[in-house]
């Protein structure tokens, strides 16, 4: 997951500051942007920089290249971690990236986020927590890591969570795809602009024209989108994951009508079984806490438990991103040989090093 070309030529992230406006770009185009921890560090390092800095009064966040803002963290070098044991450098990579999550969320200045075309994963624990939040008719926003017998993480649960009915059980368990409207539907967004207007936005941003704020600069260029896919899919979605365990999850998708429903069902079926049950218990305990920073604690501890107690982690890297032979063998490998309680005792796992010290 290396970009050669950007690491020859440019850092990785760039920081520049014009007319109030500090701008950040992710610079990996190539990788679709996806975080490392020197990246993490440089974005955390600008923002300490402007808090104090009275000609900055945004930031703007984007991506270079048409394909993403963020496709994620690097997994592949988190495999290699997982397998070589070095849990230490684990629990450091996700304190920073979890660090710098609440600081978008909680910076003093607004932050405008544009997840124009992929935004995953540690994609959306940079765009998420942003105060104003653009999406595009290009936007594929996803929290994908059931894929990988993982969970979702970087606050992704928090805002899980407080989605409309049981689409944030949904979200969570497939790992599905969510277009502008359905983003805008779920809460990871606010606002819909058409990409070829993207470059005009910027530019309101730094001549901050009447009306000033970024949520107003922002609603000058929004548009309505279609009508959401999951908003028109809550009967069947509702039904089926309000259901207490996963199994009974998938039995219930499997007596409905809907061919989405089935589909859905076939697709849960492929997925880590402990995965699942576990992501199913984190949304579920993160819609009764408090705030982003109690959620991204839990989230610390789970990932944690998936990295050093669990072989699904590396596994499931494996077979979608190093081998890509798409055959994970997960451990368990059947629903039934779960144990019922393992979602609680997950949660209840405390990792060698608190997130927030």
């Amino acid at each position: 997951m290396s970009d050669p070309v950007a690491a020859a030529s440019e850092p990785t992230v760039l920081a520049r500051a014009d007319s109030g406006v500090g701008h950040l770009t992710l610079n990996r185009p190539r990788a679709i942007n996806a975080l490392d921890l020197g990246m993490i560090e440089s974005l955390a390092a600008a923002l300490d920089d402007w808090e104090g800095d009275a000609d900055v009064q945004i930031v703007l966040l984007d991506g270079a290249g048409e394909r993403g803002l963020c496709a994620g963290g690097d997994v592949v070098s988190l495999h290699g971690q997982v397998v070589g044991g070095r849990s230490a450098e684990t629990a450091g990579f996700f304190q920073h990236e979890y660090g710098l999550n609440a600081r978008i969320a909680e910076y003093p200045k607004p932050i405008v986020a544009i997840a124009d075309g992929v935004t995953m994963g540690g994609g959306i624990g940079l765009a998420g927590h942003a105060a104003v939040r653009v999406v595009t008719e290009r936007s594929r926003l996803a929290m994908p890591e059931t894929r990988i017998g993982f969970t979702p993480d970087v606050g992704g649960s928090w805002l899980l969570a407080h989605a409309p009915g049981r689409i944030g059980e949904y979200l969570a368990l497939t790992g599905g795809t969510m277009d502008a409207s359905d983003a805008i539907y779920a809460g990871f967004a606010d606002a819909m602009v058409p990409s070829e207007r993207l470059a005009d936005l910027r530019d309101a941003l730094l001549t901050r024209a009447d009306p000033g704020t970024p949520a107003e600069i922002v609603l000058l260029f929004d548009e309505t989108p279609a009508p959401s896919r999951l908003a028109a899919a809550r009967p069947w979605i509702d039904d089926a994951f309000a259901a207490e365990t996963v199994p009974e999850i998938l039995a219930r998708l499997r007596a409905r009508p809907e061919p989405e429903a089935i589909a859905t069902a076939d697709a849960l079926a492929e997925l880590s079984p402990t995965a699942l049950t576990v992501t199913l218990a984190a949304v579920r305990s993160a819609r009764t806490l408090p705030d982003l920073r109690a959620a991204l604690a839990q989230e610390y501890g789970l990932v944690l438990w998936f990295a050093t107690t669990q072989p699904d982690l590396a596994e499931g890297i494996r077979a979608q991103l190093i081998d890509k032979d798409r055959s994970p063998r997960w451990q368990p490998a059947a629903l039934a040989d779960v144990d019922p309680g393992i979602g609680a005792q997950a949660l209840a796992w405390t990792p060698p090093v608190p997130l927030w010290g």
